[in-house]
């Protein structure tokens, strides 16, 4: 989903790619986070979530989380208490994620963190 909350596409069947669809469904820049810390650490509570995220606001984290609800990835859970008490957790289809996120994290820690270190490395040698 892009900012306006419309599809590019009105319809995935093929020829149109596959990969678009669930890119559009988990990706933004806090989704992929969000979605692994609920496989590794199981349901969490809002205020949990928002801090091992990070430097997320509390603004995006809420909309990113919307999205997934929406898109059937994750199940909002709202306690009638006082303070009311909000946890989240994947859905069966946000289970059936787990080989993708492993897969991510997998290629991140063989590729993208050396590329992103060259990358960093270059800019110093380019600042100075």
């Amino acid at each position: 989903m892009d900012t306006n909350g419309k599809s590019r596409h009105s319809n995935y069947e093929l020829p149109a790619c596959p990969v678009e669809a669930t890119l559009e469904l988990i990706g933004g820049k806090w989704k992929g986070i969000v979605l692994y810390y609920l496989m590794v650490d199981g349901r969490l509570r809002f205020s949990v979530l928002k801090r091992k995220v990070g430097c997320v606001t509390q603004r995006m984290l809420t909309k990113q989380l919307r999205e997934l609800e929406s898109s059937g990835l994750v199940n909002r859970i709202v306690y009638a208490e006082v303070p009311p008490r909000v946890e989240y957790e994947l859905t069966e289809e946000g289970e059936s994620l787990k080989p993708v996120l492993l897969a991510l994290k997998k290629w991140g820690e063989a590729h993208a963190l050396p590329l992103l270190e060259e990358r960093e490395r270059r800019k110093a040698v380019e600042a100075s």
